[in-house]
């Protein structure tokens, strides 16, 4: 079967619950042990077939019990309530790793590694991603709030700007590291404060990071 044409283009920021810079990025093991985050992006364009994507809003969150290549991992999609039946579907496609080649991008790779995948929500979705400034701001009433910012020297108080290049990466290729804060009800429970952050702009197709 051949495999459907999309492309995600956006911005995005995660945070989870490893130090400042996550030992994950680095081919090391999470900074305790275990991984959770909360990732969101904010698409620019993008397609699914002959679907457009174009603006809209997706968060998902995981909790690993171990580290991400052991698996046993939870996983819950929230998605803009905006988005049409066939947007939701095609995106819905895309972040389950499907319509990929294996390994080639951070979704596929996630979705490997997820044993528990609980119902997508279609929700209200409140999304503010300041890439160049490193601020963002997710909320979902009664679900989630996550804050992304600047990490600050600890003697002056100074925003820092500090980026990571992955060049072979299978989510970004660059990135700006971040201080990140979340809560989250519901499904899966996780919270963590002033842990590591990132914000990326981000280009996928099934083949993987446009380079």
């Amino acid at each position: 079967m051949s495999m459907a044409d999309w492309r995600l283009q956006g911005v995005e920021f995660v945070s989870c619950n490893c130090d400042w810079g996550c030992p994950c990025q680095f081919s090391a093991l999470p900074s305790q042990g275990f991984c959770q985050a909360v990732v969101g992006m904010q698409v620019e364009h993008g397609h699914y077939n002959e679907t457009r994507l174009d603006d809209l809003r997706w968060i998902s969150l995981f909790a690993w019990p171990g580290p991400i290549h052991e698996g046993n991992g939870s996983c819950q999609v929230f998605v803009d309530d905006q988005a049409s039946p066939a947007q939701r579907e095609g995106l819905l496609k895309i972040l389950s790793g499907q319509d990929t080649d294996p390994g080639a991008t951070v979704f596929q790779v996630f979705a490997s590694t997820v044993t528990q995948m609980h119902e997508p929500q279609f929700v209200p979705i409140e999304m503010h991603i300041d890439l160049p400034q490193r601020q963002a701001h997710f909320s979902i009433p009664g679900v989630l709030e996550a804050i992304g910012e600047p990490i600050r020297n600890p003697v002056s108080g100074a925003p820092q700007s500090i980026q990571l290049r992955l060049p072979d990466g299978f989510e970004f290729t660059e990135a700006e590291m971040a201080s990140g804060s979340y809560q989250t009800q519901g499904a899966i429970r996780i919270a963590s404060q002033n842990s590591h952050g990132h914000f990326a702009r981000l280009h996928f197709t099934g083949r993987g990071v446009v380079r």
